[in-house]
């Protein structure tokens, strides 16, 4: 009983103090913010999505005072209508990592065409580096998908350690994927992370034709597949035979029913999902390249049950991931805490005790913000905060600080209390 003792009060020091959430900038407030993203190698100034369809650039981070400024208007695009109900909408960007040289930036957004729903990847060109104001007529397609459902959009985007593009697509809407999309590898970009190289550097593969990637004015494909990507050359998935002419090679990680939002730990570079669930739980991830995260056969870490989705005649299995060869969630939560995942961030900042190399991450849902952290083989998560419609997260660049966005209309950091 005296070493359960010392271990508990061992535990509880290792945990983070009590926190607290507060304005990150001061009286600066957004319209629906649903991403936060850095400006490669500036500690003073980051971006924030507003789901509307403009984009803010904040000044000052770190100061005493911050100011924001609009650098981006995609509310009128020019083929179509830019589409923001429910969860479609400007929903992430990425500068370019080496974008004082290479300016272009990187965004995701909805739009309906002819009446017709797409998610849609572009790049565009910056004015102006130092200013951060992007061209509007510089528009580049390079994924233009047409959507099924408008909802399970994924929508997240970032250049990863190795200076790839990733791109989040959920698996096109619906309940209990009716379109089939888990399983799928070919013909579409769907349920999946992909990986792509917007530098079209030499060595690397043209994408599989498809009418859903954007050309460039030569009529050649605007990005390159990295020639490393897993999916490249396979003939078979799932036990079933695929044309190799036709799988998406962008493909990285698959079998993911909505990672609305993913991101690269600073310090490992090791990708993290929070993948939404159906109706029992909701599940954390690890993504690994050619990894197979098991939607629909699994939701969380159990067998899905189509004909009983909500688990009325009983809760269904765990998983048999050494027969299936899926890849297991690193954590799951059911309905008593929460029913809609927004992945987080690795904290890396050290101002909160104990908080330090934990994932923070929120429910949409429910409000609740939890650390979840690396013990022993397993991880273990605990509720430390709360907040409304928690649809965002990132990094203070001047202190690491971990930042919240509510499309409620706040962006607030995690301090101690």
């Amino acid at each position: 009983m005296r070493l359960a003792l010392v271990t508990l009060f061992t535990l509880a020091l290792r945990l983070p103090a009590e926190v607290a959430l507060e304005p990150a900038f001061g009286k600066l407030t957004f319209n629906q913010p649903v991403a936060i993203s850095p400006v490669p190698g500036a500690k003073d100034r980051l971006l924030v999505v507003e789901k509307n369809g403009t984009l803010q650039v904040v000044e000052g981070v770190g100061k005493a005072s911050q100011s924001k400024r609009k650098v981006f208007d995609i509310t009128e695009p020019r083929d179509g209508k830019l589409e923001t109900q429910g969860e479609s909408g400007f929903l992430g960007v990425a500068l370019h990592p080496n974008y004082l040289k290479k300016p272009q930036v990187f965004v995701y957004y909805s739009l309906k065409i002819e009446g017709k729903l797409h998610q849609r990847v572009s790049s565009f060109r910056l004015k102006d580096v130092s200013t951060l104001q992007v061209d509007l007529s510089s528009e580049q397609v390079l994924i233009s998908q047409l959507d099924p459902a408008g909802n399970h959009n994924g929508g997240d985007i970032h250049f990863g350690p190795d200076g790839c593009l990733y791109i989040s697509a959920g698996d096109g809407g619906g309940g209990g994927d009716p379109f089939d999309s888990g399983r799928q590898i070919a013909d579409r970009f769907l349920a999946a992370v992909f990986r792509i190289d917007v530098d079209r550097k030499s060595g690397n593969l043209p994408p599989n034709p498809h009418e859903s990637v954007g050309k460039l004015p030569s009529g050649e494909p605007a990005y390159l597949v990295p020639g490393d990507n897993p999916f490249v050359g396979v003939t078979s998935h799932r036990g079933q035979p695929v044309d190799p002419s036709k799988v998406r090679t962008e493909v990285w990680a698959t079998g993911l029913r909505n990672a609305w939002r993913f991101s690269f730990d600073p310090k490992t570079g090791a990708c993290f999902a929070g993948d939404v669930g159906q109706n029992l739980f909701e599940e954390i991830n690890i993504l690994v390249p050619g990894g197979d995260y098991g939607w629909s056969v699994l939701e969380g870490d159990h067998t899905f049950n189509k004909k009983d989705p909500s688990g009325k005649k009983g809760m269904p299995a765990k998983g048999d991931h050494a027969v299936s060869k899926f890849q297991a969630p690193i954590h799951e939560y059911d309905r008593k805490l929460g029913n809609s995942v927004t992945g987080g961030v690795v904290c890396r900042g050290a101002r909160v005790p104990g908080l330090e190399g934990a994932y923070v991450f929120g429910d949409f849902a429910s409000g609740r913000i939890f650390a979840l952290h690396k013990k022993g083989s397993g991880w273990q998560s605990e509720q430390i905060a709360k907040d409304i419609t928690v649809a965002g997260f990132g990094h203070d660049p001047s202190n690491g600080d971990v930042l919240v966005a509510s499309l409620a209309g706040q962006v607030k950091r995690i301090v101690r209390k």
